[in-house]
């Protein structure tokens, strides 16, 4: 029996990809983290998002390397989201043949946004599992946050297949958030000597990066945002008290002028709190808003829902930071290149999305005894989005360079072929330190490489339910800190009458380093195997998948962002 299950396993997953599966390489094995409720109550209604089929996916990629590439007669001449709509929107065709599916099945309710690419639709446990034959809902608890998910593939109707991109709700869990005590928790031996300063505060990173007092926003039209998920929320009484102590030096706001979503009335998040206290210290004075996606209902996928909201909404700020990923392996190929398509309709709107790299270096992925390969973090991996990495004083207690951040997540992606705009930077990298690099077969050379760029990740201060707190580390530190500064860069370029940033990395990768601090210093961590020895890859000159380019310089990198 097992030789004829090994036989037609194989068989049974080829005809998966080939028939109504649509994520048929979606690991659905549930992490063992999550505890297993129990069965769904077939009456219990369910929030599902159906991702129909764009249109014209070269002509938007097209558009946004010409608009995005500095040498371009088209550089900075973004879309409107109407415009956008336009050239994605499904077809005729692909909306009627979705909507008679789901009406067959009784579901009407169903809202959908500007670009007619997402339905979200509720109905009863029943009718998804009829609707996705294959589907078993079942509820999963983990940290207080429950979830329903199903146990098994789905599939879909022939009809529809061709139709739809992926179906959202049914797969993936959020993944554990970055416990970002524990990550310094084996850092605080060493800060028990005297120094100058005592972590990183606001005037820290001012001073660093070369801000004065009189670097702060001023245009009208400007605007700067987070993304928080999973009752992450930030707390007003917290960012007034942290301004107070820590923004005297600089003119600054105290208040979020927009929450979007629900913010919840329970304590403060220190993820919440540490991305919106620092990207108004870098980006002082500048309009904030939150995004905060719960993910209250138990079906959704708070990340998945913050995506919806960008197809939905004309007016958005010029520059997103997110703390989140997961890892690549983890998510269906479908997902991640229908989210990439929702990356880049950001960036042709001239909306610049940051990433965190993650807090896990190369990451490690086990497939058994003395094997092992790196694992890449997406959406840190995506060829559209700016990511950001991680590093630490060389001196700890003083305002000195900058050295690779052992945590900072890097590498290459097993997932998106490496964009044109970065291959000569990467290939340099290559050669440069060819000797040292770890063994090929940990990695995909020919895969997107990141970080793109990097700064403080080490040893922050965050005013967390009115109390102070040290020691707080991580890439969600270091992301809306560079996120403040492409800020209070957009500021100067609309007070100038320039287009915003928009997606950066085109622009980024042809300064060569210029205007930023490169980090040559220190390697992050790895496998803990014979082979590499807890080692990933290692900061070198110009740019390495640990750092990337390095750190910003703001008046250099304003200077040469604001060139034509």
């Amino acid at each position: 029996m097992d030789t004829l299950l090994t036989f037609w396993i194989p068989l049974l997953f080829s005809s998966l990809a080939l028939g109504g599966y649509l994520e048929h390489d979606q690991d659905v094995l549930i992490p063992h983290d999550w505890t297993h409720v129990g069965r769904v109550d077939p009456t219990e209604e369910l929030e599902l998002t159906f991702a129909l089929k764009q249109h014209n996916g070269d002509m938007l990629e097209e558009i946004l390397r010409r608009v995005s590439d500095p040498d371009s007669a088209f550089y900075g001449k973004h879309l409107t989201l109407e415009e956008v709509s336009f050239i994605v929107r499904p077809t005729e065709l692909t909306q009627k043949v979705v909507d008679r599916w789901l009406q067959s099945h009784g579901i009407t309710n169903c809202l959908t946004v500007h670009t007619r690419d997402f339905l979200q639709c509720t109905m009863t446990a029943k009718v998804a599992e009829t609707l996705l034959p294959g589907s078993k809902f079942h509820r999963y608890i983990r940290d207080g946050h429950t979830f329903v998910r199903s146990s098994a593939p789905y599939s879909v109707h022939d009809d529809v297949h061709q139709h739809l991109d992926f179906v959202g709700g049914l797969h993936r869990l959020p993944p554990k958030g970055q416990d970002l005590f524990k990550t310094l928790s084996n850092r605080k031996q060493k800060q028990v000597k005297r120094g100058v300063h005592l972590g990183v505060t606001p005037s820290i990173l001012r001073a660093r990066y070369n801000l004065t007092a009189t670097d702060v926003g001023t245009a009208q039209n400007n605007s700067q945002a987070v993304a928080q998920f999973l009752e992450q929320y930030y707390s007003p009484a917290d960012l007034a008290e942290f301004m107070g102590i820590y923004g005297r030096s600089f003119k600054h706001l105290s208040q979020v002028d927009r929450v979007v979503g629900t913010q919840g009335a329970g304590k403060a998040g220190i993820e919440a709190s540490l991305d919106v206290e620092y990207i108004m210290s870098t980006g002082a004075n500048i309009s904030t808003w939150v995004f905060t996606n719960p993910g209250r209902h138990e079906s959704q996928e708070p990340f998945l829902q913050w995506m919806v909201l960008l197809s939905n909404m004309s007016d958005l700020p010029w520059v997103h930071t997110i703390s989140y990923g997961d890892d690549e392996d983890s998510l269906s190929t479908a997902y991640m290149m229908r989210i990439n398509t929702e990356f880049m309709k950001a960036g042709v709107r001239g909306i610049s999305l940051l990433f965190a790299s993650g807090d896990s270096g190369a990451g490690c992925k086990h497939f058994g005894k003395d094997q092992n390969s790196f694992r890449p973090s997406f959406p840190a991996s995506s060829p559209y989005v700016t990511t950001v990495g991680g590093t630490s004083f060389k001196n700890p207690f003083k305002v000195t360079f900058e050295v690779t951040d052992y945590i900072s997540g890097g590498g290459f992606s097993n997932v998106f072929k490496m964009p044109d705009y970065q291959a000569s930077a990467v290939d340099g990298y290559l050669k440069t330190v060819a000797a040292t690099l770890p063994p090929k077969t940990y990695y995909n050379t020919s895969g997107r490489a990141y970080p793109d760029m990097a700064a403080l990740s080490d040893n922050y201060w965050v005013v967390i339910n009115r109390v102070p707190v040290p020691w707080v580390s991580g890439t969600s530190a270091s992301t809306p800190v560079v996120g403040g500064i492409l800020s209070l860069i957009n500021d100067q370029r609309l007070l100038k009458g320039l287009p915003a940033l928009g997606f950066l990395n085109p622009r980024l990768y042809k300064l060569k380093g210029q205007a930023l601090f490169d980090v040559t210093e220190g390697c992050h961590l790895a496998c803990l195997d014979e082979q590499v020895q807890g080692k990933g890859f290692c900061a070198a000159p110009s740019w390495d998948p640990v750092t990337g380019w390095g750190t910003p310089n703001y008046p250099e990198l304003l200077a040469a962002l604001l060139a034509e």
